[in-house]
């Protein structure tokens, strides 16, 4: 576990270090969450009321959104592919750690930091955007903070998971272009679930991308409580648990394409 801290607190130094690239990262994500606040502020015009959320928990909804997204962004993604096309990944083999487990400590050293500054951006956005609510109940903020680390292991899985592609592709920047279109469509990052069709609705219900933007939003809007509340955080973990064991057998299948002079 002490080799797993000291990655995750290097991946926080290195994230330190080259603070100008990790920052127009993160200020891209701050410029679509501002493009989606004024999207759907048109939407909403003159209409107090769509499919039960109002404007103001909407724009809450944008910004629990933005948080959610922002925890793992494509600073940390890049990092996972391309230790992959680079071959350090060659150079990981012969250490004595777990490829996975060492790339989730390096994720969470990098979060950590762009937790902070995204709830810094957050604060700032929220008064020039007034109307953000806040939970009214106390226990929501737990409730919502275990959701979120939940949020952050699922996000980490699927993130991983499509990583272990630059085994048999070239391209890490596509591969991180096609995970985030179907992460944002199938999260309820772009749209409430409730906005969404039917058979549509149904098939984000059932995968596990709906546990890194919309259980966490959900949670925070005190729109569950009781059982189902639960039952939606168990899902989450249930699911984190799931992404975890398949990537790691698909990582000791990928990994043999893994070659060394020709071997």
């Amino acid at each position: 576990m002490r080799k797993y801290i000291t990655l995750a607190k290097l991946a926080m130094q290195a994230a330190i270090a080259y603070r100008m690239s990790f920052l127009i990262n993160m200020l891209g994500g701050m410029f679509f969450i501002i493009a989606m606040f004024y999207l759907w502020e048109a939407i909403y015009q003159g209409k107090p009321v769509i499919v039960n959320f109002t404007w103001e928990q909407m724009k809450t909804y944008l910004f629990v959104a933005y948080l959610s997204n922002s925890l793992l962004s494509f600073y940390s993604e890049g990092k996972i592919g391309g230790r992959i096309r680079s071959g350090e990944v060659a150079i990981d083999l012969l250490k004595p750690l777990d490829f996975q487990k060492a790339r989730f400590a390096e994720t969470i050293g990098t979060s950590v930091i762009e937790g902070g500054l995204t709830v810094v951006l957050m604060v700032g956005l929220a008064i020039v955007f007034e109307g953000i609510q806040l939970p009214t109940h106390a226990l929501t903020w737990v409730y919502f903070i275990i959701s979120m680390l939940g949020a952050v292991v699922i996000k980490f899985g699927v993130v991983y998971l499509f990583a272990l592609c630059c085994f048999y592709t070239d391209s890490v920047y596509g591969i991180s272009l096609a995970r985030a279109a179907v992460t944002n469509l199938f999260s309820g990052a772009l749209v409430p679930f409730a906005f969404l069709p039917g058979w549509l609705n149904t098939l984000c219900e059932v995968l596990p991308f709906k546990g890194i933007v919309y259980i966490p939003s959900m949670i925070y809007l005190e729109q569950w409580n009781g059982s189902v509340l639960w039952q939606a955080i168990g899902e989450q973990f249930l699911w984190a648990a799931g992404l975890w064991i398949l990537g790691s057998l698909l990582y000791s299948r990928a990994v043999r394409q893994v070659t060394i002079y020709g071997g």
